[in-house]
């Protein structure tokens, strides 16, 4: 049976789909096949992200209303064999997608791949409910930001009673935390909040936390997941994002100032 993750947040502009296009492609890195599905129906970003923009034919939205099968959908991407985008529509509004329509992709998703990835649309409306309501595993994208942090703890209220796991009465989504555009030095000035204050108020697990980093704006107008520059700060907090995801203990990076070398601080480097 697939692990169903959605990536979620109360506010936009956070790096949801960067991270779902990076935690994806992380999976599929490590052998398991996965698919990411973009939820964000007239909006969509992920196939940019993904660089498969020019690919796309057929959308979510044509497989739920039957226009077209999943196979004819599903995007295999270029650069890994195991890892598969599913696009959203840029011409139909929010209300073409259906809990039965999505149900029944999601089913046969299962049946196909290990993970499937869910980036959810900002917010609280039909394509973000949609879009957390089967997840098995959530990943709270936020910046540390007051009004981020605050709704993403609203949303961590809908997953507790508005998933479909609640309203079975299974064992509750798999909460765990992402900070986004982390920038130590700003935290240690008093402009952002810092790692634990942001874990004090949402009281969920830590997954990872991202810097604020040149490399992910440059991945993404290249259209390739930020994961793959493994140079890059980034690229390297995705990865141990997903290390932690798939259950190995790994200790956290880049939280704290880092100190200048004598030639860093000669040119200003």
């Amino acid at each position: 049976m697939a692990k169903i993750i959605v990536v979620t947040s109360g506010k936009g502009g956070v790096g949801k789909t960067t991270s779902s296009a990076a935690i994806g492609t992380g999976l599929a890195l490590r052998g398991h096949k996965t698919v990411i599905v973009d939820f964000d129906v007239g909006l969509r970003n992920l196939d940019l992200i993904m660089g498969c923009e020019r690919r796309v034919v057929y959308d979510f939205v044509n497989v739920i209303h039957k226009e077209a099968t999943l196979s004819q959908a599903l995007i295999k991407d270029k650069r890994l064999d195991n890892l598969y985008v599913l696009a959203a529509s840029q011409t139909r509004d929010k209300d073409a997608l259906t809990q039965e329509g999505v149900a029944q992709v999601i089913e046969d998703l299962s049946k196909d791949f290990e993970y499937i990835i869910c980036d959810s649309p900002a917010g609280i409306e039909k394509g973000a409910h949609l879009a957390m309501y089967f997840a098995d595993v959530a990943i709270v994208v936020t910046n540390p930001e007051v009004s981020s942090v605050r709704d993403s703890d609203r949303i961590l209220g809908l997953l507790a009673s508005k998933s479909r796991r609640a309203e079975q009465g299974e064992e509750p989504v798999k909460e765990h935390l992402l900070l986004t555009r982390y920038n130590p030095e700003r935290v240690a000035r008093g402009e952002m909040l810092s790692v634990d204050d942001v874990e004090e108020i949402l009281s969920i697990g830590l997954l990872g936390v991202i810097p604020e980093s040149q490399a992910v704006l440059k991945a993404s107008n290249q259209g390739v997941p930020v994961i793959l520059d493994e140079q890059s700060d980034a690229g390297q907090a995705y990865s141990d994002a997903v290390e932690r995801l798939l259950g190995k203990e790994m200790p956290h990076r880049f939280l704290d100032v880092q100190k200048k070398g004598f030639l860093q601080r000669l040119f200003g480097g």
